[in-house]
């Protein structure tokens, strides 16, 4: 089993409402989708493009490389159907291996069932063959083995990823209520942002904006971050194909911006956690950093793009406080962001309606299971004139 080599179904799995970003990614990259939906994009190609894609993505969650699929009515067909695969030239019998899976079948009452039988196909037919079986668990920090089952319908994949791919591996201090890498992306790449414009991230917290657009205009993949993933694992893996396209990354990444990143926040350990983030990610020295009131952040002439994620839920704030926040956040963007683009993204649609502006646009995401949107504003110098008719 060659699947270093040998060309299967790739699943590249993300979070709902980000799939037309991580195809834009994909395409970057020289791939061809075979299909995008909802929470992912199929294409073709080998595990050695699995590493590729798991160095190069930045709103991707899981990168599965399909090994088998199968028709199963019942675990017994299920587990007949994986002792048959050649799992002995995939895992070491000396390795350790971990079952995620995403089940839908009559007979299966929690997904945990089906793991285990995934689990005790592969590690009896590794012990038939070698005569030892290799350890299991819930980590999924080694080899991980990806079952999909729907009715009768079953595909069996190697998650190359392991650990998900939406964390970027340079966050070490999450701070309170922290936006996801992958969700921060996601909404940078929605504000269709030249990168090389001002941006400004009031409000910034932990510093997960801020830092993902200082990342974005320097070409910093988030393979720069992370040294172990699950196609390390799999037997057949040479290192110097993984080594030579991290080098790749480096090499490309600048090191400089020619403009700025401005990042404030009210709170000084806010703003002490997103420089230590920023200084992980190796790029504090792009992103001036203060400590103030959100209405009192520099404003730089060279117009670019203000970006605010403010609070939104019951669980941070109280609401009739968080409607003069709202209030605030519009009138700072009235008069100080003149001839800029602000965006505010946000979970509340009753609190986005104090803000005071009329959205010229709103892009659905969802911050886990929570409808938001980001609200664009043009903010236009002076007032904008309609063309009088003729």
């Amino acid at each position: 089993m060659q699947v270093f080599h040998t060309e299967s179904k790739i699943i590249i799995t993300c979070n709902k409402r980000l799939s037309s970003y991580l195809q834009q990614e994909v395409e970057e990259l020289g791939f061809k989708p075979v299909r995008v939906f909802p929470t992912g994009i199929e294409l073709l190609g080998t595990v050695t493009d699995c590493i590729s894609l798991n160095l190069n993505l930045r709103c991707a969650s899981q990168i599965l490389y399909l090994i088998k699929s199968f028709n199963a009515e019942d675990p017994k067909e299920l587990y007949d159907e994986l002792v048959t695969i050649e799992w002995e030239k995939l895992i070491d019998f000396s390795g350790y291996f971990s079952v995620t899976s995403n089940v839908n079948n009559e007979h299966i009452l929690t997904p945990l069932f089906a793991n285990v039988k995934v689990k005790d196909a592969i590690a009896d037919r590794i012990k038939s063959i070698k005569g030892l079986r290799p350890n299991s668990g819930a980590e999924s920090n080694k080899t991980v083995v990806h079952l999909y089952w729907q009715d009768n319908e079953a595909d069996i994949f190697l998650d190359t990823s392991g650990e998900t791919l939406a964390k970027h591996s340079y966050r070490k201090i999450p701070g309170k209520a922290p936006m996801l890498e992958a969700l921060a992306t996601s909404t940078i790449m929605a504000t269709h942002w030249d990168r090389k414009s001002t941006f400004i991230n009031p409000m910034c917290g932990s510093g997960t904006l801020a830092i993902e657009a200082a990342l974005l205009a320097t070409d910093k993949h988030p393979g720069l971050f992370r040294m172990n993933y699950g196609f390390m694992h799999i037997m057949g893996y040479d290192e110097t194909v993984f080594f030579a396209e991290r080098r790749k990354l480096k090499d490309k990444a600048k090191k400089e911006t020619g403009f700025k990143i401005i990042a404030t926040d009210i709170s000084e350990d806010a703003v002490d956690i997103a420089q230590k983030n920023a200084k992980t990610a190796g790029v504090e020295h792009l992103i001036e950093f203060s400590v103030c009131d959100f209405a009192d952040t520099p404003v730089p002439a060279e117009a670019g793009i203000v970006m605010f994620n403010p609070e939104y839920g019951e669980r941070l704030g109280v609401h009739t406080k968080l409607e003069a926040t709202y209030k605030r956040i519009g009138d700072f963007m009235k008069k100080d962001c003149l001839g800029y683009r602000g965006y505010i993204f946000t979970g509340n649609p009753d609190l986005a309606k104090k803000i005071g502006l009329r959205a010229a646009r709103k892009v659905e995401f969802y911050n886990g299971k929570l409808d938001c949107r980001l609200l664009e504003y043009e903010l236009y110098e002076g007032t904008k004139r309609e063309p009088r008719e003729v």
